[in-house]
């Protein structure tokens, strides 16, 4: 390694330094109107955000929902009321792998060189991602209410809708800076998608989201219990249903906020020292 190289990361760290808090901002502004751009040059990019509320409503309602609505005391129509708010929150760390395999596509294609060669803050380009990849969830969030309405789904409370909706976003927001992560880490988007694929399945499936851990053996009911998934749903069910709202929602901010602490300052550091 050249004396040039070695010294890259503490010349990048010391121009950061020099970016003040309002030049940040606009740099991040810049690059979010950067990717919003790209993804109207590139509408398929959208089509996950697009069609993964439509299949998974219709799948899990039309094929689980009569079985499981029983065990619930009701049918098809109560299984409607209780998987709708887990959608949300499947589906916010589920689009949250989009911003690994994009970031990753976007190292191996050069573009981040070319970022990282221009005198913009670092953390900028991540938090522009971070932000580009919210607004694709929240359009996916629209389309799953608008779904969830056409099957037979009762908002009753708007406050606690748009509440969910925030909780969501606080949560995605944190699950992105893992994914970030992945994308400096991992040489190409294949293996990001794969290493989110053994995260997600194991915690989507093993929570609260589409069935009630009652049934559960009692070592998945402990998982289930831990698990982030778990509580964000019920955190749901409680806000958009007028249940008890207890102490998931809590358990859900600390999640994401203990997620952001450990995870933001790794991915910005990754990117920065990344060769």
């Amino acid at each position: 390694m050249s004396a040039a190289t070695a010294t890259a990361p503490v010349l990048e760290g010391q121009a950061d330094a020099r970016i003040t808090l309002r030049g940040h901002l606009r740099h991040t502004g810049a690059l979010i109107r950067r990717n919003l751009l790209w993804i109207r040059q590139d509408p398929e990019s959208m089509f996950d955000a697009l069609l993964m509320p439509i299949v998974f409503t219709l799948l899990f309602v039309y094929v689980f929902g009569g079985s499981i609505g029983q065990a619930l005391g009701g049918g098809q129509e109560r299984y409607v009321q209780y998987v709708i708010p887990g959608m949300l929150a499947m589906m916010s760390m589920t689009l949250s792998q989009g911003v690994g395999t994009g970031f990753s596509q976007d190292f191996n294609s050069g573009v981040m060189d070319r970022f990282r060669s221009l005198p913009i803050g670092r953390g900028s380009v991540l938090f522009a991602k971070v932000a580009v990849e919210l607004a694709r969830m929240l359009f996916s969030t629209v389309i799953l209410m608008v779904v969830a309405v056409l099957v037979g789904f009762h908002i009753t409370h708007w406050m606690g809708l748009l509440a969910t909706v925030g909780l969501a976003a606080l949560f995605a927001s944190s699950i992105m800076w893992i994914f970030l992560t992945l994308g400096v880490v991992l040489k190409n988007a294949q293996s990001v998608q794969a290493m989110g694929f053994l995260v997600l399945f194991p915690l989507q499936f093993g929570s609260s989201i589409f069935a009630p851990p009652t049934s559960m053996p009692g070592w998945l009911q402990h998982f289930t219990d831990y698990n982030p998934l778990s509580t964000l749903a019920d955190s749901a069910r409680a806000l958009m249903t007028g249940g008890p709202v207890g102490h998931s929602v809590w358990l859900t901010v600390g999640w994401s906020v203990a997620i952001t602490v450990v995870m933001a300052p790794v991915a910005i550091h990754k990117f920065r020292t990344k060769s």
